[in-house]
């Protein structure tokens, strides 16, 4: 298993990819190097990866935020306290309620053990996100990234990471994850690295920043 990124190494294969990839470089040059990020490993991040599944990043946001301020702590046991009535009144769908529920109770049941993710390879980290029902490939490999800093990670699900992509290589039509998959090898080992940086490409062209929703 590979070093955890942190700020330093972040920077260093960041700097490495700008001077190797033309396309990197130029985003870059435009917007800088962004700042090193990363969310905190556990049932919060997962709440909001879940709710951020096939909805806008800010609607996702809206309905944490509201989640926790009901809850006082975002803590699987009080949110299965909290009635499927209230949740929707927060934003839930009934799907989500669901998917929220299962992961909870894995986690209050020992079926998920996050606490022992960070000491797995990413592969064995996945098949553990992955049986719980709600988490998928997207999921997991988010999970990787943000919370538990692995450095060659490619989300090929991530339909911010597929336009950036299209944008920063100017292609002609946005890649789909079998095509994403193989544009990604170009920037083995650290194409999570490359990731981050077509985020900030990304949302730089839209006049947006990354934020930090925990």
């Amino acid at each position: 298993m590979s070093s955890s990124l942190d700020a330093a190494r972040f920077a260093r294969a960041a700097r490495l990819l700008a001077k190797q990839d033309p396309a990197l470089a130029r985003i870059v040059k435009e917007f800088g190097l962004p700042a090193f990020w990363q969310r905190p490993a556990g049932f919060q991040s997962l709440v909001l990866f879940i709710l951020e599944q096939q909805v806008s990043l800010a609607s996702a946001a809206a309905a944490y935020h509201r989640i926790r301020d009901r809850l006082g702590e975002m803590e699987p046991e009080r949110l299965l306290e909290a009635s499927p009535a209230e949740l929707r009144a927060d934003g839930v769908s009934r799907q989500k309620d669901r998917y929220l529920r299962e992961l909870a109770r894995a986690i209050i049941d020992h079926r998920l053990p996050l606490e022992g993710l960070a000491q797995k390879d990413d592969d064995e980290v996945r098949r553990e996100l992955t049986a719980i029902p709600g988490i998928g490939r997207w999921t997991a490999d988010v999970y990787l990234l943000a919370c538990l800093g692995r450095p060659d990670i490619w989300p090929i699900g991530d339909r911010a990471l597929q336009v950036a992509v299209t944008e920063a290589l100017s292609l002609d039509a946005i890649p789909n994850p079998l095509e994403l998959e193989d544009i990604g090898n170009r920037w083995k080992p650290h194409r999570a690295v490359a990731a981050r940086l077509l985020w900030h490409g990304y949302l730089g062209r839209r006049g947006r920043t990354e934020t930090n929703v925990l």
